[in-house]
């Protein structure tokens, strides 16, 4: 169990995210406070369109919040320009997305090298070097001249946790790692993000598969864009599931 003075890589305060479509407004997170701590794996979890999606975009600087305070690495996000949050972005955070999001006409090793091009003052050769490494670390060093076709789903989303790594972020942002999967290369993929784990790496996981987000150190719940204990959460759930029922009955009887 981590304690308070382990520092936090991303910090939190009174986070909400509004979205306009003309009058309307979309409310789609609201008043979040959260710490993800260095060397925790924390995974997000709750129904499909609760929020949990934008909230990683949120943590990883793809996206700007409407109001409330965001640190990450300790570096206050509020006010950041577009190059300075990019910037930011390349050095401090790895994503692994659904989709994989290989490009089809680079090889592996490619892949993996090709966010490092933007790094200032890294040469070719410690990009690949670093490339090689971190195919290694998820057992895939095999591959590397091979191109995304040549492989099965297990095997590109291995390829993109790998690439996630290369720049040695500070945390791992993992958005539905084992949606695209079935379940065994789904096993083989958490096994694999554990395994980071236990060598210290930090990170957050958004899923709706209860048979993974267990996996995690601590899991938040994400509930109609805010943030729920686990009673209340189940509480809310129960209702809206018998919310549900009653409302398929009454259209059964008309």
């Amino acid at each position: 169990m981590l304690t308070e003075s382990v520092p936090s890589v991303v910090e939190m305060r009174g986070i909400g995210k509004v979205f306009h479509a003309g009058a309307m407004e979309n409310h789609v997170l609201t008043d979040i406070h959260l710490d993800i701590r260095q060397g925790e794996f924390v995974s997000i979890a709750g129904p499909s369109g609760c929020g949990k999606t934008t909230l990683l975009s949120l943590m990883g600087l793809l996206d700007t919040p409407t109001y409330g305070e965001l640190h990450v690495a300790g570096r206050p996000v509020q006010g950041l320009g577009r190059h300075a949050r990019a910037a930011m972005r390349n050095t401090l955070i790895g994503f692994v997305f659904q989709t994989f999001n290989l490009l089809p006409d680079l090889t592996i090793a490619e892949n993996v090298e090709l966010p490092l091009t933007f790094r200032h003052g890294m040469g070719r050769r410690e990009r690949m070097e670093r490339a090689a490494e971190s195919l290694s670390s998820v057992g895939m060093a095999h591959r590397m001249s091979h191109y995304p076709a040549q492989l099965s789903g297990g095997q590109q989303q291995r390829v993109a946790v790998a690439r996630a790594l290369a720049g040695d972020p500070a945390i791992l942002l993992a958005d539905e790692p084992t949606g695209n999967l079935d379940l065994p290369n789904g096993e083989t993929v958490m096994a694999l993000l554990s395994r980071l784990h236990a060598s210290g790496r930090t990170i957050c996981m958004v899923t709706h598969d209860e048979r993974f987000g267990f996996v995690a150190d601590r899991v938040v719940r994400l509930l109609d864009g805010r943030v729920v204990d686990e009673s209340t959460f189940q509480q809310l759930r129960r209702e809206a599931e018998c919310g549900l029922d009653e409302r398929r009955a009454l259209e059964t009887f008309l």
